[in-house]
């Protein structure tokens, strides 16, 4: 069977990926699992897909493995698409999660409701060990709302109200936030990406 790494160190995120891609014919490996948890990969693309696609060649070639790797972000129209790649550095390198959406909403303190638009994207990649890579993106739409509310999730989840819902990804369960979120929607796209290279591999 085609062992495929994910490049996570994050034990709930691999746990996410193989609920999301349930069924594919792999065994599910994580960075620690492949002694490469210190290995790190600096995120230096202006884009969510070329990040992604830096982790995934880094680490597919450090493996020699199949390897997924995803960046993701959220996107904020009245700050001109901000914090996009840099929305886990938003509020400097230590920065708590709390950081990071309190100056979200500091910076949208005199913006109304009808003009706080927002998306949650993410960008899945998927590399070979020879460096070919192949991505598939997913977006969810939204709004920033004036005060967080909501205890599940992380980062941004608590201030973004999921379009045609009058809740926050924090007031979510776990399985409404998979079935709706943007690296759920990104998996799906990648899922038959996936089956085409594991057959090619057979």
């Amino acid at each position: 069977m085609t062992r495929l790494l994910v490049a996570t160190k994050n034990p709930g995120k691999l746990r996410e990926y193989q609920s999301l891609l349930d069924g594919l014919p792999v065994e599910w490996v994580s960075l620690q699992d492949v002694g490469l948890s210190a290995l790190d990969v600096p995120e230096t693309g202006v884009t969510f897909a070329e990040n992604a696609g830096l982790k995934a060649k880094a680490y597919a070639r450090a493996s020699g493995l199949l390897t997924l790797a995803d960046d993701s972000g959220l996107e904020v129209d009245a700050l001109g698409g901000a914090p996009g790649v840099w929305s886990a550095r938003y509020a400097g390198p230590r920065a708590s999660d709390e950081d990071r959406y309190r100056k979200l909403l500091a910076a949208l303190a005199d913006t109304p409701a009808d003009q706080r638009t927002a998306r949650f994207r993410c960008v899945v990649a998927v590399a070979t060990h020879t460096g070919a890579v192949e991505t598939a993106d997913g977006v969810c739409e939204g709004s920033i709302a004036f005060a967080p509310r909501g205890v599940n999730g992380f980062g941004f989840d608590p201030v973004f109200i999921v379009a045609g819902r009058d809740k926050t990804m924090a007031e979510l369960s776990s399985a409404e936030k998979n079935a709706i979120s943007h690296r759920g929607r990104a998996l799906v796209a990648m899922r038959p990406i996936l089956r085409r290279l594991l057959a090619a591999k057979a």
